[in-house]
């Protein structure tokens, strides 16, 4: 199946120019209007004065876009009750004609699809607290054991369990690389309290590991776990009782599943009043920089 790009992918593809995926929950059930607006603009502007093409991931209509127009992306930004698409409902939403978002799991395979191999994201999804009992683990984890993407997020999101997400991920044989750091950052902080498995300190290193990945014909992707830049970042000593209050209220309420993400952030949201969603804009931005220099050096190692 190809994908239908916008105007700017179709040109940066014939002309071999490097390419960054970016999701679009993050533009439908992570922030509120018109903040995720302006956010969608300038992460995409952002990778743009960085030497790359961005391109946004969406399912319009029951197609799947590559790449949205100006007027796309506002119209998803103010659309309601838009899918949130994962690996499990993406060719059905797409075959009866609806409109879904995509999560890492789901623009990975778009960023796939279109031979994108770098994707910019805030964080990935994992497993949330007590899976030992509702076996709530998100889908990503295993996106990323068998599409070769490297996915640049400031780790995962941090009302998850770390430790156990990590776990996963090592199960799974995907490569966790902290960048610039040896532990592994939290979302909204620049330290989980978790060894990293891997340390990279430039974009050319983590490029080099995903072109060897290919030609040991490993399946999967890679995760570069990039920390939130140290002025926006809010302590995890400080974001710990304010998720655990989140998680509470969510437990209290019995939500669950997919609504239990969007619900997380928004309370957090409210509880930190704002501050959490400046933070959240800091680090996507800082990701897509990062993203765009994988790509940049992803380009120049196999000669485009």
């Amino acid at each position: 199946m190809t994908p239908t790009y916008s105007r700017e992918v179709a040109r940066a593809k014939s002309e071999g120019l490097p390419l960054v995926a970016l999701e679009s929950t993050i533009i439908t059930h992570g922030m509120p209007w018109p903040k995720n607006l302006e956010m969608a603009r300038e992460v995409e502007q952002t990778i743009r004065d960085c030497g790359a093409v961005p391109a946004t991931i969406a399912v319009i209509e029951g197609t799947l876009h590559v790449g949205l127009e100006a007027e796309q992306l506002e119209t998803l930004a103010q659309a309601q009750r838009v899918a949130k698409l994962s690996r499990a409902d993406m060719a059905a939403c797409m075959a009866t004609g609806g409109t879904g978002a995509t999560t890492v799991a789901a623009t990975m395979i778009g960023a796939h699809l279109a031979g994108i191999e770098v994707f910019a994201t805030g964080g990935i999804g994992g497993v949330h607290r007590g899976a030992e009992s509702s076996f709530d683990i998100s889908a990503d984890l295993h996106e990323l054991a068998q599409t070769p993407v490297t996915v640049v997020a400031a780790g995962a999101k941090a009302i998850l369990d770390l430790p156990k997400t990590l776990e996963v991920l090592e199960t799974l044989g995907v490569p966790v690389i902290a960048y610039g750091q040896q532990t592994l950052p939290a979302f909204w902080s620049r330290d989980a309290g978790l060894r990293a498995p891997l340390s990279m300190d430039s974009a050319e290193a983590i490029a080099k590991a995903h072109a060897t990945r290919g030609a040991l014909g490993l399946p999967g992707g890679q995760l570069v776990a990039n920390p939130i830049p140290a002025e926006a970042e809010i302590p995890r000593a400080v974001m710990m009782p304010v998720i655990q209050r989140a998680n509470a209220d969510a437990a209290e309420h019995g939500i669950s599943g997919k609504d239990l993400t969007p619900y997380l952030l928004q309370r957090i949201y409210e509880l930190t009043e704002g501050r959490s969603l400046t933070a959240n804009i800091a680090l996507v931005l800082n990701n897509a920089r990062l993203a765009a220099g994988i790509a940049q050096a992803l380009g120049k190692a196999e000669g485009r």
